[in-house]
């Protein structure tokens, strides 16, 4: 096909609305996620929007193993898991105003009505509830300098709406993202339906007859969708699709296979198989910037799916009785994470979740992890299994198997290393015994007068926080080696004026920017002897009060003995891994490769 390329400049934002039919959880983060990279590759600059039409003001207080994990942004939010898909696709950090909840909806129009500042008018659900949602999503197009004036706005943004057509509570939604095509224009809002066509055992035929009362559905809403991406476990074939261009009054050309693969890095890939990014460009009337370069993607997708080596991953955590799935949803970003870097490591990563109260009820089971080429204690809280998880962390420490601990993960490994190698025979973190002697772990001194006043909030560190690294550390290493030094820092140079307490004293060149979400801190008056006992701190964030906050420990002797307070898992992408997990997967793969 043709293309003919012109450099333009957008004379308003182009609104691509993804929504779901038939069932939820088939895929519309990553179809959106995918879309969004396409784009990218035309020379287009995208951002995306998730709507969550739930009344929780934000995803802080839902259970992941219900909604998910919990994804944190750079400037603090707690919002749903899809936008850490856009950003791993992306290539960006997203603002947490790019998540909006029918709760937020709500809540602005009350307080702006407790204000006066609708004049004593009635506020109804129409028009007030759909001009808020235009108004945010007309936000998000927005692009601001440090001080928060607006310097430009991105070309397309994506806007995906949670749930499926027919849900109520997405009425408001569907009634805005119409609304905006109205008043912006036919070409400037287009709308893409993603469904799913079963195959019944009993019949082993794919089905179209849900797909076909998904768009009818959302024709009764007065959109009519201008693409339908059809989710299958088997690609869509051509009888399929005249079946449903006949019954549904969509474009045969428009409908576009999207069958099951093995890695979602592939999704964008299959997509432009069927020239979807260029048949968006002429629906919006729109040409190409330039032209699509997929040669890294595609190497490291072909990674992912055909791997020279293979290394088995010990995930040891407490164990969810309502099965793996969620477990897995649960740390979604800890599963990418490993995979970006095996894929940057030419390394295949095999993932094994290990209940640890079984170390608890038999010590002997630790034997198994001599299986594995690494061990990971990821994020959690509360007190389950927490014994299990301290003596995987032993084992990996004494038999030098390379271990990462993430945030929970590194408490554990200080409180592992106190017992076991400074004799603090009762060591422990006060989340779980506020009466321990040596409270190696615990909420410092100025969290604990904002606990007193009630101020639960103020003293969980939230959002991206800076960490001076120390000089010979093998963390200092990785960061160097992934160019992270660099790009913190001019992230660092947009975040001074507004972001002050976040970045705290920058005093030195070793700079880096993580995120976190948690409360507790390694204890201040148990440094010392930690690391005379051969404990390395090797990275700290130093407050504005003068306080510093451990952010990394390391062992250096050991093969790869890691842990940080931070979540790098949410800052790691495909094209550009976090350093701290491509040093894992690296050595693993050593480990792997001399076994």
């Amino acid at each position: 096909m043709l293309l003919y390329f012109v450099v333009l400049s957008l004379d308003t934002m182009k609104i691509v609305v993804v929504v779901g039919g038939v069932i939820s959880g088939v895929g519309k983060g990553i179809a959106t996620a995918a879309i969004g990279k396409i784009l990218q590759q035309y020379g287009f600059s995208t951002t995306a929007v998730k709507i969550d039409p739930y009344i929780n003001y934000d995803a802080g207080t839902l259970r992941p193993t219900e909604h998910g994990e919990v994804w944190v942004t750079d400037d603090g939010g707690e919002i749903d898991q899809d936008l850490g898909n856009y950003e791993r696709f992306l290539g960006f950090d997203i603002p947490k105003r790019n998540n909006m909840t029918t709760g937020q909806i709500y809540k602005e129009l009350i307080d702006r009505e407790r204000r006066g500042e609708f004049l004593g008018q009635t506020v109804e659900v129409i028009p007030e509830v759909p001009n808020e949602i235009k108004r945010r999503i007309r936000e998000a197009s927005e692009i601001k300098d440090a001080e928060g004036r607006l310097t430009g706005q991105y070309d397309f943004v994506l806007v995906e709406v949670g749930g499926t057509i027919g849900d109520y509570q997405n009425m408001p939604y569907l009634f805005a993202t119409k609304s905006l095509e109205i008043e912006m224009g036919w070409e400037n809002v287009a709308h893409i339906l993603v469904t799913y066509l079963p195959v019944p055992d009993n019949i082993g035929e794919m089905k179209t007859k849900p797909t076909q009362q998904a768009i009818k559905m959302l024709n009764e809403t007065g959109i009519f969708p201008d693409f339908v991406l059809c989710r299958a476990n088997k690609p869509l074939d051509d009888v399929r699709k005249q079946k449903i261009q006949q019954n549904a009054n969509v474009d045969a050309d428009h409908i576009i296979s999207a069958p099951d693969i093995k890695t979602i890095y592939r999704v964008p890939l299959n997509f432009e198989a069927e020239n979807l990014g260029q048949k968006i460009l002429k629906r919006m009337k729109v040409q190409p910037k330039k032209i699509p370069d997929w040669t890294n993607w595609k190497s490291l997708a072909e990674r992912i799916e055909n791997p020279g080596t293979t290394i088995k991953v010990a995930m040891v955590g407490k164990y969810i009785d309502i099965g793996s799935f969620s477990l897995t949803d649960s740390y979604i970003s800890v599963n990418e994470a490993l995979k970006h870097a095996g894929a940057n490591n030419g390394a295949g990563i095999e993932i094994e979740w290990i209940d640890s109260k079984q170390f608890e009820r038999d010590p002997g089971t630790l034997n198994k992890l001599k299986n594995y080429h690494g061990i990971i204690v990821p994020g959690g809280f509360g007190g389950s299994g927490v014994e299990g998880k301290i003596k995987a962390i032993e084992f990996a420490r004494l038999n030098n198997v390379p271990f990462l601990g993430l945030c929970y993960g590194l408490q554990l490994a200080v409180v592992e290393y106190a017992r076991n190698v400074c004799n603090l025979a009762d060591a422990h973190t006060t989340e779980i015994n506020k009466s321990t002697m040596h409270p190696v772990i615990d909420i410092i001194p100025t969290q604990k007068e904002i606990l007193e006043k009630g101020q639960y909030g103020g003293t969980m560190r939230l959002g991206a926080y800076s960490a001076i690294l120390k000089d010979g550390t093998n963390v200092l290493d990785l960061y160097k080696r992934a160019g992270r030094m660099n790009r913190d820092k001019a992230k660092i140079e947009t975040l001074r004026e507004n972001e002050a307490f976040r970045l705290g004293v920058l005093d030195g060149s070793n700079v880096i920017l993580e995120r976190h979400r948690h409360r507790y801190e390694v204890n201040p008056k148990f440094i010392d002897i930690l690391e005379r006992s051969g404990f390395v701190f090797s990275g700290f964030h130093h407050r504005l009060d003068g306080t510093k906050l451990m952010e990394f420990g390391e062992l250096p002797k050991h093969k790869f003995f890691v842990g940080t307070q931070a979540h790098p898992e949410f800052k790691s992408r495909l094209e550009d891994p976090s350093p701290l997990f491509f040093g894992f997967v690296e050595a693993c793969l050593k480990t792997a490769l001399n076994t």
